[in-house]
């Protein structure tokens, strides 16, 4: 089968206070899973907010009343065509998030950065069923051979596809929590809004699974921030964003994390030179918006599940030879 049997779809949900997720969308995903229950419209717009006012604080240049601008979020549904039969029989691939700054002095749009938070059912599946299952045959041996193979074949595909090209006109950043299980260290080196970098001596399972994507990965904690995030990128971080691009990633991405992870990122006290993060940390402030955690570990099991009786084995075969075909 070639690649060109393999077809891309794109569909734009805007990510406001009157959102509300769609049928196919994985409930587990950051946005999604805020647009729930009684509180929905609340959430939706305390969440908003805190964005716009970090962007606000890290472009802070020219912006005395720290009120300049605004982020606008766009959801990025990628769906997959792979029975090449011409059925248009999508199955959702994966969603990331399309960032568009306002100046509102100006009236100016800014185009921002593709990608920021990652969602993906093959992840789910990955981490959630396949390696779970590998994990009580094989306990400590690490992750199954060709582990995430599947998904970063999957991942390049589709950035090489015309409807990337389409829609896009630079590389994705994903920008993630640091892992629980590692340590990082400064470095030194200083970027004017992406703040301190730190480094690790050994990636983590997240580091491996993005590498399979193509992806590299820099730590960086930004300037007010309390923890360093983990910048997977493609291309060359520092020089092929602007500086307002990468506010647009760090505001959004700084926001979700406060909510899921305020052990790491809302904590009363800024990560050492020498710094663990850890999820059972106590001295830590929470947001204003509810968030289930416990449901979205459970419903991440659920989606793993649906991703293999709706995609991994319907399509193994045809999947199985896009992989050899690629490592060829």
């Amino acid at each position: 089968m070639t690649h060109s049997a393999f077809a891309f779809s794109i569909q734009r949900t805007p990510f406001n206070e009157d959102y509300r997720p769609a049928e196919n969308t994985r409930v587990t995903t950051n946005f999604a899973n805020l647009a729930r229950g009684e509180g929905r419209q609340e959430n939706l717009r305390n969440t908003l907010r805190m964005i716009d006012n970090r962007f606000n604080s890290l472009a802070h240049w020219d912006n005395p009343t720290g009120d300049r601008y605004s982020v606008e979020l766009e959801i990025i549904t990628v769906e997959i065509d792979i029975s090449a039969s011409g059925s248009k029989d999508f199955f959702p691939l994966i969603e990331i998030l399309h960032t568009t700054i306002v100046d509102k002095r100006t009236g100016e749009r800014i185009d921002g950065i593709v990608g920021n938070n990652f969602s993906s059912y093959v992840r789910d599946y990955d981490f959630s069923v396949l390696l779970l299952e590998h994990s009580k045959k094989h306990a400590n041996s690490g992750p199954p051979e060709g582990f995430g193979d599947l998904h970063g074949n999957l991942f390049k595909l589709f950035l090489s596809s015309e409807a990337y090209r389409d829609n896009f006109r630079k590389l994705p950043v994903i920008c993630l929590s640091v892992s629980s299980s590692k340590t990082y260290y400064r470095t030194g080196n200083e970027h004017p809004l992406l703040g301190l970098e730190y480094r690790n001596d050994e990636f983590s399972a997240t580091d491996d699974y993005f590498a399979k994507m193509g992806m590299k990965v820099r730590y960086f904690m930004p300037r007010h921030s309390v923890a360093p995030f983990a910048l997977y990128h493609i291309s060359d971080l520092l020089s092929d964003y602007t500086n307002l691009e990468l506010a647009s990633t760090i505001s959004t991405m700084e926001t979700f994390q406060k909510i899921y992870r305020p052990e790491i990122y809302n904590a009363n006290s800024v990560a050492a030179e020498m710094y663990k993060p850890s999820l059972k940390y106590q001295d830590y402030s929470l947001t204003r918006i509810n968030y289930d955690r416990e449901e979205r570990s459970r419903l991440a099991v659920e989606q793993g599940k649906f991703a293999q009786e709706h995609f991994i084995k319907p399509y193994q075969a045809i999947l199985d030879r896009l992989c050899a075909n690629l490592a060829a």
